[in-house]
């Protein structure tokens, strides 16, 4: 039997219980999202859009995509802005299958509230009169596990209010956005770091720039948003204080685990949210009877697949589209790439690129399978040579 990971990259969540049915609170209503992508992410000092960095193998915007698609939305929407075709590009070749896209383009980067007011252009109007929720996410955020997002709908639908937060309390809330509580300790509003006062930052509870809105309040809400603060531009955090003005009641939904809602916004923090993505997928992986002699130096793509009583030995690297068959043996030292591997096989301290190794084949030490090799059953390559036929004879 071969164990293999969720499509589009969701291995982190092989346990997790369906996250489909959003029955909870009043009835059922048509649920779509938003994901916020258009910003330069200048702090990468990167030519590549900031939402295509990679976090083992796929473009971070891509795990946002993939927590998406567990829940049942009608259409998600992409704001795009910086490089947008080459994010549209991506997004079209590789977001998980039959999820309905439309892009929309921020021209002018002029705050999370006017990305929000160009996005509603990419919502179709709601059917019937029928009122709908729309989820709303920045697609720098790929740590966030379906289970939580789906939490966020339910919690949105059983109280049946205007806005729902995902909100963190963090034990040191710099640069966060900070939550007000008002009457009923209901949700006032969010205070930007550069805006709060003294006696705002002293609170805990952050904004995490995740919210769940009643699709009927959100456009009238964006209409009433103002450039006048610290950044001069249109905060989608505003709307929480005008909705609560206006007689709407805004909840929230404390997220249990903080680095779920983590941003990426450098270099630093990408290496923080790969090194948490790969703890998930080797657990998740050694749950499924895959052994690993040092887990910290093994490195698995999303999108490998490995059978059952695989070995992995210390500094194995595996990317891309690997598969490995039952009973395989890999490293030390081993790098594959988009490679099979059959059944059996044993490769030691050696690259193989693209290629195809046959059950019960061994390979290595120090040994090059360059692109388009193919190794048949029970063949040997030995040190130092490419050459499967010359090696076996």
């Amino acid at each position: 039997m071969v164990i293999r990971t969720y499509p589009q990259g969701r291995a982190d969540e092989w346990d997790a219980p369906s996250v489909g049915t959003m029955r909870s609170g009043p009835a059922e209503r048509p649920l779509s999202a938003v994901v916020l992508a258009a910003g330069h992410g200048t702090r990468m000092r990167s030519a590549r859009p900031k939402p295509l960095h990679r976090l083992c193998g796929r473009p971070m915007i891509l795990h946002v995509l993939d927590a998406l698609a567990e829940l049942p939305v009608t259409r998600v929407v992409v704001v795009v802005g910086h490089r947008a075709e080459w994010v549209t590009k991506t997004l079209i070749e590789h977001a998980p299958p039959g999820m309905a896209i439309e892009f929309v383009e921020q021209v002018e980067q002029r705050g999370t509230g006017d990305a929000m007011s160009v996005a509603l252009t990419g919502l179709p109007d709601e059917e019937d009169g029928e009122d709908g929720d729309v989820v709303v996410l920045p697609g720098d955020t790929p740590l966030l596990r379906p289970g939580t997002l789906a939490r966020l709908v339910r919690s949105h639908r059983a109280a049946d209010v205007a806005a729902t937060l995902l909100t963190a309390e963090l034990d040191d809330p710099t640069g966060y956005g900070r939550v007000v509580r008002g009457r009923d300790d209901a949700v006032a509003r969010v205070v930007e770091d550069a805006d709060a006062t003294d006696a705002e930052r002293e609170v805990r509870e952050v904004n995490t720039s995740m919210y769940c809105f009643k699709r009927s309040v959100l456009a009238p809400s964006l209409r009433r948003l103002s450039p006048s603060n610290a950044q001069g531009e249109y905060y989608l955090t505003d709307v929480v204080s005008v909705l609560y003005e206006a007689g709407h009641r805004v909840g929230s939904v404390v997220v249990e685990d903080t680095m779920e809602v983590a941003g990426v916004n450098d270099r630093a923090q990408l290496a923080v949210a790969e090194a948490e993505l790969r703890d998930r997928i080797n657990e998740r992986w050694m749950r499924r009877g895959v052994t690993m002699w040092d887990p910290v130096t093994t490195y698995i793509d999303v999108d490998v697949t490995l059978g059952t009583d695989v070995v992995l030995l210390p500094g194995t690297i595996l990317q891309g589209a690997c598969v490995v068959g039952e009973h395989a043996e890999l490293g030390p030292d081993t790098r594959l790439v988009d490679t099979v591997v059959g059944e059996g096989a044993v490769i030691a301290s050696s690259v193989c690129r693209r290629s195809v190794v046959g059950p019960d084949a061994r390979i290595g030490p120090f040994a090059v399978l360059d692109e388009g090799t193919e190794v048949p059953a029970g063949g040997v390559v030995g040190p130092a040579t490419s050459d499967p036929g010359a090696a076996s004879r």
